[in-house]
Order: structure tokens, then C-alpha cells, then sequence
């Protein structure tokens, strides 16, 4: 008999060589080495060779990178004309997702067949550059603002604060941003890069895999969840309304938006770090806590006292949905293109090692239907 494990849950779908994660020990390292060490000394863009190259890149190499994406901050001019008719309600993600997928169409040769060509090699970088640009675009097409032409010189986290805003932002939001960026590049294989590899074992080209990824990444259960996170801090109101709130939703067995993970059995260590980056950041602007990270903190005292036992700690959407929307003032529906954003890094480096080994993915079911039957006779006309 072939046992069914729902979600394929700890069932081997790869070897990899990206990313580790001790989940009883609340570890997060990107080729060896620890989350809280690249929070704290790298920037996205060197965190994006690292994914990418296996090592960590000398000066040289990596200022002729950040020189590329330079190059390629820019969007096509038929995909931002593309982006002015859809509906300005439209969600950032599905936006996102469309405008991934239509970049296709100027890069027909990238793809699997040669992965390691210039021509593909190009194309995973013009994703990650574009990712930037094509967020705070949409950030300000869906208001009715012209897009803010990127810089040619600002570094990736400052230049998407700097389109975002129209203005140049102070150096410690900087660093903040970049941080967050690191924190949520890459986390083994998770859903959204899953999909990225399974589309990829196709041998479809890298813009059609990161789409399939930025839809994936969508969902609640993924990286949409930020935006829950802050619709139930919004729904307690306060802090003392916490217990009463978090006691009635495990009764009813409804989800505590942000608390627990598949992954870990302790607190997500990018949760950790997201905390201590929040209130350094408070005690050096010299600033209040917000009454919603009040009520967080409140809510994670409250979980860790009743789900402890169980293994249920915050995960990274509890605290990055509070810096976003606390910190940085972005609005909630753009919290799981900014976590596609930097996540792009990651998948662009799964996609190339799938296709170095490549076997497309053919799982198989477990039948649960009907015995084999006869069409009746009656039924002809």
C-alpha cells in the first residue's frame, strides 16, 4: 500500500544545496551561513549572488552586479502601457503575476535548454531587478500616479523605497528594508518555490516558473498571510482584548494569523530578528510603540502561554506586516509583493538547480473513486 501524507509533508522532493533549516533549534542558514549573520553584515544584492553562485561574492564581482541590475531596473514600455489598463482595485499579486509572465514574450530564447547561458542568465536577472520596479509601479499606477523612473545608482532597497515614496529615504529605514529583504530571499522549499521547480521541470522559461511562484505565494496559507496578520490585529483593537480574542478562535479552531510553522517547532528566527530590528528602530527614532505592536507582543505572550506545548511560536508574517505598514507606511496590500521581491532571489536560484538535474516532477495519487463500471445502456440517445 503507498501511504498518502497530506501537503507531501516531510516527503523529499529535492536535493538542494540553497538553503537549511533546523526547525527544533529555530536555525535559518543560505549556503551555510546563519540568517541572523547576513541580516546583520550582507546586503540583498550580496545575498542574491550567494543563492545564486554558492559563495559570497569578492567586491569587484559583486559592485559589477549591483551595476547590472542598475541596468535593468527599468521596465518595458509595452508592460508598464499594459499595467495603466488593468483595474486599479486589481490585487498587487495578481498584477505582479501578470506582468512576470508577460516578460516572456521579449525573452523567447531564456530557458532550461541552456541555463547557463548569457542570454538566460540575463533574463534571472532581469527578474530580480524588474520585481522592484514592477511592485512600487503598481504602487502608484493603482493611485493614479505616473511610475517614479528608478535610479541609476541607489542600491536595490533604497531604489524601491525611493520609486515608492518619490523621495530619497533616511539611511536606517535603508538598512531596515535591506534586512527584510535578506530575511525573506529564501526558505528551502516551501510552496511558492516548489511550484517554480515543478513548473521549471518543464523546461518552461524562468519568466512562466517565477509567475507560477508569485501566484502560489499569494495564498493566505503563504505569503499573504502578513495582510491577515494586520486584519487581526485590527480586529482585537487592544491589547486587553487579546486573551478573550485568541481563547475564542482556538475554541472555534480557527487560525491564529501569524503563529505557528511547518518548519519549526520553536519561534521562526526571522520572527526574532524582525522584533529586535522593530524596537531597536523605536528606541533609536526615539518614537512610541504603535497601540498594534502593542497588541502583538500581547498576542504572542498570550499564544506562547496557551501553544507552547504544541510547538506554536510567531512565524515571520506576525512581525513583517507590522513593520511594513508601522515603519515604512506601505499599505497592506503590497506586504506580499515586497515578500516576492526578495524572495525572487531564491527562486531564480532553485530554478537553475532544477534544471541542472532536471526530472520533471510526476508524482503520483492514491485512487479513491469508483470500480471500474459499465456506461448503461439507457443513457443512449
Amino acid at each position: 500500500m503507498i501511504e498518502y501524507i497530506p501537503g507531501l509533508a516531510g516527503v523529499p522532493a529535492t536535493e538542494s544545496s540553497i538553503s537549511s533549516i533546523d526547525g527544533k533549534n529555530g536555525i535559518l542558514a543560505y549556503r551555510g551561513y546563519s540568517i541572523e549573520d547576513l541580516a546583520k553584515n550582507a546586503s540583498f544584492e550580496e545575498v542574491a549572488m550567494l543563492l545564486r553562485d554558492g559563495e559570497l561574492p569578492s567586491k569587484a564581482d559583486l559592485e559589477t552586479f549591483r551595476c547590472v541590475l542598475h541596468k535593468r531596473y527599468e521596465v518595458k514600455r509595452n508592460i508598464r502601457e499594459m499595467m495603466w489598463t488593468l483595474p486599479a482595485n486589481g490585487h498587487p499579486m495578481d498584477v505582479l503575476q501578470t506582468a512576470i509572465a508577460a516578460m516572456a514574450t521579449f525573452y523567447p530564447g531564456a530557458g532550461a535548454k541552456d541555463p547557463d547561458s548569457a542570454f538566460t542568465q540575463s533574463a534571472l536577472t532581469k527578474i530580480i531587478a524588474n520585481m522592484s520596479t514592477l511592485v512600487a509601479m503598481w504602487a502608484r499606477i493603482s493611485a493614479g500616479y505616473d511610475p517614479i523612473p528608478p535610479s541609476k545608482n541607489m542600491s536595490y532597497a533604497k531604489n524601491f523605497l525611493y520609486m515608492s515614496f518619490a523621495e530619497e529615504p533616511d539611511q536606517d529605514i535603508v538598512q531596515l528594508f535591506d534586512a527584510c529583504l535578506i530575511l525573506h530571499a529564501e526558505h528551502t522549499i516551501n510552496a511558492s518555490t516548489f511550484s517554480a521547480m515543478v513548473t521549471a521541470s518543464t523546461l518552461a522559461n524562468p519568466f512562466a516558473s517565477i509567475s507560477a511562484a508569485v501566484g502560489t505565494l499569494a495564498g493566505s496559507l503563504h505569503g499573504g498571510a502578513n495582510e491577515d496578520v494586520l486584519k487581526m490585529l485590527d480586529a482585537i483593537g487592544d491589547k486587553k482584548n487579546a486573551r478573550n480574542y485568541i481563547e475564542k478562535r482556538l475554541k472555534n479552531k480557527q487560525v491564529i494569523w501569524g503563529m505557528g510553522h511547518r518548519e519549526y517547532s520553536v519561534k521562526d528566527p526571522r520572527a526574532s530578528i524582525l522584533q529586535k530590528m522593530i524596537e531597536a528602530y523605536i528606541k533609536k527614532a526615539n518614537i512610541t510603540l504603535s497601540a498594534r505592536f502593542e497588541t502583538a507582543l500581547e498576542v504572542e505572550r498570550v499564544c506562547e502561554e496557551l501553544l507552547a506545548d504544541k510547538g506554536v511560536f510567531p512565524n515571520v508574517d506576525f512581525y513583517s506586516g507590522i513593520l511594513y505598514s508601522e515603519i515604512f507606511n506601505i499599505p497592506k496590500e503590497h506586504f506580499t509583493p515586497i515578500f516576492a521581491m526578495a524572495r525572487s532571489a531564491g527562486w531564480a536560484a532553485h530554478w537553475h538547480e532544477q534544471v541542472a538535474h532536471n526530472r520533471i516532477f510526476r508524482p503520483t495519487q492514491i485512487y479513491t473513486g469508483s470500480d471500474f463500471r459499465a456506461y448503461p445502456t439507457n443513457q443512449k440517445t
